[in-house]
């Protein structure tokens, strides 16, 4: 009987993982999967609708529109010199990007149940292809402000991206990060308990409001109360959206302090979100 070297086995499929385990030359080799469900959460998202990828518009622009209202009108909170809508449609994009990687990956093992009980693949591939799928929809959001804002221009608004524009990409990785990590955690913990799927959606409602998304962080410390003003200047999306804003608008405030933070949490939570998750998936087949 002829016995093969486990060196000369082409995969080697165990439950014996690192702590932390982000196996690039697996995830390479299931580049074609990767694509796939990439391709998938895109086709699918809409399917069937009236509309299609015009919500990828709408959705944005409607939300700018009553926040502008709400906010800026009625609430009188002020924007300086940029109009509240573009100022709205900023951290409105900027948030959507990060909520849609969040609420999308923090599902992974009780909707692809079916899926991983029956065929092995390295199963960061899925929530991953979420967030990649989801640049679609940050990019086309992206184009709508850059055509409001050229719009702006054109009508004499004194509005203006500065130096900092350069860290665009980098932001994006962090939102990304972000959105990746949180969701990975949940998704291992919804596992067990189901309840947690409500809960997302409803502190998702919420954590928006503490992120200076509706309103410039100058506001919060000078209207909140000392505590919450100092929750919503260190939760990382604040710093995330206000720099975002700041880079692309020149308006609000950057301190490298705050984006190396970021930066720093960021990874941290990716890296935890994928220790958990590696360890959940060895036994969530016996919990879903």
């Amino acid at each position: 009987m002829i016995t093969q070297k486990e060196d000369d086995w082409l995969y080697t499929i165990s439950s014996k993982r690192k702590l932390i385990d982000f196996n690039f030359k697996e995830i390479w080799q299931y580049r074609d999967l990767l694509l796939l469900f990439v391709k998938r959460d895109i086709i699918t998202l809409y399917k069937q609708t009236i509309l299609g990828p015009l919500w990828y518009i709408i959705q944005p622009l409607f939300t700018s529109v009553i926040f502008t209202l709400v906010f800026n009108k009625l609430g009188n909170i002020n924007t300086g010199i940029v109009p509240a809508f573009l100022f709205n449609l900023a951290g409105i994009s900027a948030w959507n990007y990060f909520k849609e990687c969040l609420t999308g990956t923090s599902s992974t093992f009780t909707k692809n149940q079916s899926i991983f009980g029956k065929v092995y693949f390295p199963r960061v591939i899925m929530p991953m292809s979420i967030t990649i799928s989801n640049l679609l929809k940050f990019g086309i959001q992206i184009l709508i402000f850059l055509g409001f804002y050229l719009y702006y221009l054109a009508i004499g608004k004194d509005i203006q991206m500065n130096v900092y524009a350069f860290l665009f990409p980098v932001y994006v990785v962090m939102m990304a990060l972000l959105g990746l990590g949180l969701g990975m955690i949940i998704s291992s913990l919804t596992t067990k308990y189901r309840d947690l799927t409500v809960l997302v959606s409803f502190g998702v409602q919420l954590l928006m409001y503490v992120s200076a998304v509706p309103y410039p962080l100058a506001e919060a410390k000078l209207k909140f109360p000392a505590l919450v003003a100092t929750l919503v200047e260190y939760n990382p999306l604040t710093q995330i959206i206000e720099g975002f804003r700041y880079m692309l608008l020149n308006t609000g405030a950057f301190s490298w302090f705050g984006f190396a933070y970021t930066l720093v949490l960021s990874l941290f939570i990716f890296l935890f979100g994928l220790v958990i998750f590696n360890r959940t998936e060895k036994q969530f087949i016996d919990t879903v």
